[in-house]
């Protein structure tokens, strides 16, 4: 079971709401810290929200966010939300790389014609066989390790952010980091 989220990161703050709806209450677009999962954060009255803050959303009293408001449709993320999304997936995947150079380590097939690793963007068939192939020999400890061993390689974490975002804000089937 997947643990439910106390910390979130402001990646929008929006004084006075969504312009075309008309209501005036202020709304903050936040991602949990551990799921990833995005949301629509309502903050207390008088309470000024920055980007890239941390607030408390779990359990008991919340000292800036009076109420989850649920989850945040990928439509109605404004351009700085999305740009602050980026940039905190990069933060993530830098502080975890051991965590995602174990995907590459441990990645399965989905099914008899399709592996986890094709569903990276830019990876197919061929790079999928030389990660195969090179981890066959000894795991990969970096993504320096990665790109130095199998030199055709788009670039690993640029793919890992790609998705990350897709699986955020698409319609995508299967989760690789995503709950």
């Amino acid at each position: 079971m997947k643990q439910k989220e106390e910390y979130a990161i402001i990646l929008d703050y929006l004084p006075y709401g969504y312009p075309l709806e008309g209501k005036m209450m202020p709304i903050a677009q936040a991602i949990g810290e551990t799921n990833l999962t995005l949301l629509q954060l309502i903050p207390r009255k008088g309470i000024t929200l920055q980007l890239k803050e941390k607030v408390y959303i779990g359990e008991g009293k919340r000292e800036k966010i009076y109420y989850i408001l649920g989850r945040l449709p990928s439509e109605k993320m404004t351009e700085n939300a999305k740009y602050q999304l980026e940039e905190f997936i990069n933060k993530t995947i830098d502080e975890k790389e051991k965590e995602f150079i174990e995907f590459f380590n441990t990645s399965t097939a989905i099914n008899t014609r399709m592996h986890q690793i094709e569903l990276l963007p830019g990876y197919g068939k061929k790079h999928m066989k030389e990660i195969l192939e090179s981890r066959k020999e000894r795991n990969f400890e970096s993504f320096e390790d990665l790109k130095k061993r199998i030199p055709s390689l788009p670039d690993p974490k640029n793919a890992i952010q790609k998705r990350i975002i897709q699986e955020l804000t698409g319609g995508e089937r299967n989760k690789l980091f995503i709950n």
